[in-house]
């Protein structure tokens, strides 16, 4: 029996563990960013913000990568400059390493907006009352930061929870993780029923953290701005506490910078460990082998990424505008996939489309319903935000003044919706572009994906191969990136608050 075997209770427990601990130890490392850029006044703060979002346009599994590169058995820092012979980066030390720098910028743009939405006249107004710096930080600005470090904490924990690609590489078989062996099962087993039981035992938690998150989490934020933010007149962290701050952002910043640089060198490196020797080899093999996933990957994430933002718009339109049985149900519904693993939903999409007359497995059909529906929310989350904002006595005014219901959402509504869109079209390219856990489950040999290639480069030992794929997917990703920022800021004279920052 599935729920008894006490290996996979193991990884029940294993991946229960290190989603506490990667939340933990994630959402820590980003209060202590977010707090750093907002309220010591370091230096480098564009820089630092920079630097920290840079894995979100990321593979998620590069973090596993990079451990492997710099602190593996022929790792740069661990044989290299360390002279140890037998590193071992696999189980959870290397796993955890690898989930924290994937998934901590989640928790730091999070953080980053909670606490730039305190504000500061507060933490005068406690300095003028007397209390020192560490006094209000512990008796006012903390206090106002639990919802979103518990918000935060639970975002990390369904993220690590759904990862599937850092696992793969590092768990191995003396750490095992749920979302591994459900893969196993059913790729190397072709026991759907085994996969499908443990894909469920690992839907509770995700679901049941997203709803705490959502629904009880999300009704405990403190407002505590009125107006226009304003300026702190007062100076809430010591010279010695700002160095120290400095230092730790210098720290963190540089191994996210030692991190890409290894993807970089690793791309270049005949053979990464053995011979650092420059070659074009590796992006030459890349070239041969890989080239049909370069071009199939951006026709699917070409595809699917309009749909989903148009889709995600119309839903969130009705259900801000529209008054209709079935409205809570329908965001709710398309605010779902947020909690659902990766490797539940390729499941269930096999269980699904499998048999006639919906037999969809392995047909392009198959990886843009994926994709569109994953990443919908995005799109929903967006739409509804913006058309909140907007006051509905401006689309009421240009009807009073003669204009159809068609004319002032054309000339009123959807002007002002743009921003958001693009910004659900960027996340949703970058999602598609980098997405493994689901599709994994869904390629098939004419339908390729670049992440699913990568992880077969880095399971057969090819190190330099997996870190030129992934160059190659960075790039076309900030390609994509700076031209809808250059779209948005010719055409609409704006640009959307995930290219912005």
């Amino acid at each position: 029996m599935t729920y008894s075997n006490g290996y996979y209770l193991k990884a029940l427990f294993n991946s229960l563990w290190m989603g506490v601990a990667t939340a933990i130890l994630g959402t820590f490392i980003a209060y202590i960013f977010a707090y750093s850029l907002t309220r010591a006044n370091i230096r480098g703060r564009k820089f630092f913000n920079l630097i920290a979002t840079i894995p979100i346009i990321s593979p998620p599994f590069i973090g596993a990568l990079a451990v492997i590169m710099l602190f593996g058995r022929n790792g740069f820092v661990s044989s290299t400059l360390l002279g140890m012979q037998d590193a071992n980066v696999y189980g959870p030390k290397g796993l955890l390493f690898a989930q924290v720098l994937t998934f901590f910028p989640v928790a730091y743009i999070t953080l980053r907006g909670v606490l730039e939405s305190i504000s500061p006249t507060l933490e005068d107004a406690a300095m003028d009352l007397g209390g020192n710096r560490f006094t209000i930080f512990r008796k006012v600005t903390l206090p106002l930061s639990i919802p979103g470090i518990a918000s935060s904490m639970l975002v990390l924990f369904v993220e690590s929870l759904a990862d599937f690609g850092n696992p793969l590489v590092l768990a191995g078989a003396q750490f095992p993780i749920l979302s591994v062996q459900a893969y196993l099962e059913i790729t190397g087993m072709g026991n759907f029923a085994k996969g499908a039981a443990l894909a469920f035992i690992l839907l509770v938690p995700s679901v049941s953290a997203y709803l705490l998150q959502k629904y009880w989490v999300s009704k405990k934020q403190y407002v505590t701005v009125t107006g226009k933010p304003t300026q702190s007149s007062n100076d809430v962290v010591s010279p010695r506490a700002r160095w120290m701050l400095f230092a730790v952002c210098c720290l963190i910043a540089a191994f996210i910078i030692l991190v890409y640089a290894s993807i970089i060198w690793g791309a270049f490196a005949e053979s990464w460990g053995n011979s650092n020797k420059l070659t074009l080899q590796n992006f030459i093999y890349v070239w041969r082998v890989g080239f049909e996933s370069v071009l199939d990957t951006l026709a699917i994430a070409g595809l699917s990424t309009p749909l989903a933002g148009t889709v995600g718009m119309v839903i969130a339109f009705l259900v801000v505008r529209k008054r209709f049985w079935g409205r809570k149900f329908m965001e709710f519904s398309s605010m779902l996939s947020f909690a659902l693993p990766g490797t539940v939903v390729g499941i269930g999409y096999i269980l699904a489309f499998n048999k006639h007359p919906l037999y969809l497995t392995g047909t392009l059909l198959i990886l843009l319903l994926n994709f569109i529906f994953r990443y919908l929310p995005v799109g929903v989350q967006g739409g509804v935000a913006v058309l909140k904002q907007i006051d509905p006595s401006i689309e009421e005014a240009a009807i009073d003044l003669g204009a159809d219901s068609n004319k002032t959402f054309r000339k009123i509504t959807l002007p002002l919706m743009i921003p958001a869109f693009f910004s659900s079209l960027i996340f949703s390219f970058v999602r598609s572009m980098t997405a493994i856990s689901a599709a994994i489950f869904l390629v098939s040999a004419r339908w390729k994906l670049m992440t699913v290639q990568i992880m077969s480069q880095v399971e057969s030992g090819r190190i330099g191969a997996a870190a030129a794929f992934s160059l190659i997917l960075v790039a076309i990703i900030l390609v994509a990136m700076a031209v809808i920022k250059l779209i948005l800021r010719l055409k609409y004279h704006t640009t959307s608050s995930i290219l912005s920052h």
